[in-house]
């Protein structure tokens, strides 16, 4: 078996337990920078080079896109599953879930619970957003931001006006959502592989700071699903027609809300947090999905049509 892991940096904890869990399976592996590569097209030929040289095809990959960098590595996804390589995660659904509110739609329209969001252009009214959010406490998220980065909790509706004024005045999109009080500044982050929840943790911000990313000073812990969250994590990864994902849920006294789901979920906190290998459930998913090309019985893979994105 070949497997690529697209990565910039193989540094990485999620990196380094993806290839020392490929290498367990005595899996041919290899770490690829993809903003290193380039690709040619022709009738009836595609080929990817890295570093000059041409790459032979892989089985499988596993796409660990950075957020500022997804027109490109999705690009880079799409030409290896083109390739008729089986990637974790398509190229079309990691696009997905790096819009905000195109995921936020995509959940909507499959019965998927989540903090109720208005999107306004900055021709609109301050005052009529603020209104049609239900009123502050109000969550202000900038559309491009990551790891709880452009995240803001404004308390009154002075302050949301004033906020929000001065980010429409500069042009920036955002969504606006309740603010879910009862969270306490923790949520959950579950991990589903292959239609199947692998493990979960309950997320704590740190003191004095509602957001709960563990990039921004937050603890875990390992958490038990409730059957109803559980169900809403599995239904958040089937809309988004994710194979790999963290999916974030925050408790509400409705139930579960999802905040987000992940194409790239960082393994650190999860596996450290629960003791569960991620990293192996990642190549199990993998081992039953692909027969690599040199096999005795090579099978076609067949993907969806969006799956490729053509």
């Amino acid at each position: 078996m070949r497997v690529y892991i697209l990565s910039r940096n193989k540094e990485l904890y999620s990196t380094k337990r993806l290839v020392e869990a490929a290498q367990a399976k005595g899996w041919e592996v290899r770490v690829i920078d993809y903003l290193k590569c380039s690709i040619e097209i022709a009738k009836g030929e595609l080929k990817v080079n890295y570093q000059g040289k041409e790459l032979p095809a892989p089985d499988a990959i596993i796409p660990r896109i950075g957020a500022s960098r997804t027109f490109y590595g999705t690009a880079m996804v799409r030409h290896f599953e083109m390739m008729s390589a089986f990637s974790t995660s398509g190229n079309l659904a990691i696009a997905r879930s790096r819009d905000k509110l195109r995921s936020l739609q995509i959940l909507s329209k499959n019965g998927v619970d989540m903090p109720k969001t208005v999107f306004a252009s900055n021709k609109s009214s301050a005052k009529d957003v603020i209104e049609l959010s239900g009123g502050a406490p109000l969550i202000l998220k900038i559309l491009e931001g990551t790891q709880g980065v452009g995240v803001v909790l404004v308390d009154s509706e002075k302050a949301a006006k004033s906020v929000l004024d001065a980010f429409y005045g500069m042009d920036v999109n955002l969504l606006v959502q309740e603010y879910i009080e009862e969270a306490g500044g923790a949520d959950i982050r579950v991990l589903v592989v292959g239609g199947k929840v692998v493990g979960a943790m309950k997320r704590q911000g740190a003191e004095g700071d509602f957001r709960s990313n563990l990039h921004q000073g937050g603890s875990a812990t390992a958490h038990k699903l409730s059957r109803k969250e559980k169900a809403t994590a599995l239904a958040a990864a089937k809309a988004m027609g994710l194979g790999v994902c963290g999916v974030d849920m925050i408790p509400s006294s409705r139930g579960p809300l999802v905040m987000e789901v992940n194409s790239s979920p960082g393994l650190e906190g999860i596996e450290k947090s629960t003791q569960i290998d991620i990293a192996g459930k990642i190549m199990e998913y993998i081992e039953k999905n692909v027969t690599p090309k040199n096999g005795a019985s090579s099978k076609k893979r067949k993907l969806k049509k969006d799956s490729i994105g053509a």
